[in-house]
């Protein structure tokens, strides 16, 4: 009788462990569907927060707006032609692609026909003279110097 004592005994330890692991994983799934449900978990959240959250989306002027010659949206130098600019490229990309770099007037163009050609940019048609003239004027490359030829230096010799 006795090992079908401890047989019974093992299929109880097995079964408890079984069902242990069973309910994690029922756990684990009823919070990966409850944040698929909510992401922004608002239940667990107070009034004010929720309130300040779901606040009105900024106004339209807010989306224009210009401090310090920088357009605030962009951080594009807000000068002629930048309006252009803001309403070509960022539909695809983030500013930040644009302000990132830096190139010849020669080098944007080849840059936006790479787009034409294999990112389905559309012809800019009158707009790609005003984009080039604004990303050569403001977006160029920095003229950086090397720095100063060192001078009066005593050199030494490392010794092994």
């Amino acid at each position: 009788m006795e090992p079908e004592h401890d047989f019974h005994k093992s299929a109880r330890a097995v079964s408890g462990l079984l069902a242990m692991i069973f309910g994690f994983f029922l756990v684990i799934a009823a919070v990966l569907l409850y944040v698929m449900i909510d992401p922004g978990m608002t239940a667990f959240r107070s009034e004010p927060e929720l309130a300040q959250q779901q606040a009105a989306p900024p106004a339209e002027d807010d989306f224009d707006k210009v401090e310090d010659g920088i357009h605030v949206r962009t951080g594009f130098v807000a000068e002629e032609g930048y309006m252009t600019v803001v309403n070509n490229c960022t539909n695809c990309h983030s500013a930040l692609l644009v302000t990132q770099n830096r190139m010849s007037r020669e080098s944007w163009e080849a840059t936006i026909r790479w787009m034409q050609q294999t990112q389905n940019l559309w012809d800019l048609g009158k707009n790609e003279e005003i984009i080039l003239n604004y990303l050569a004027t403001y977006y160029a490359p920095e003229k950086k110097g090397r720095r100063q030829n060192l001078q009066d230096i005593e050199w030494y010799v490392l010794e092994n």
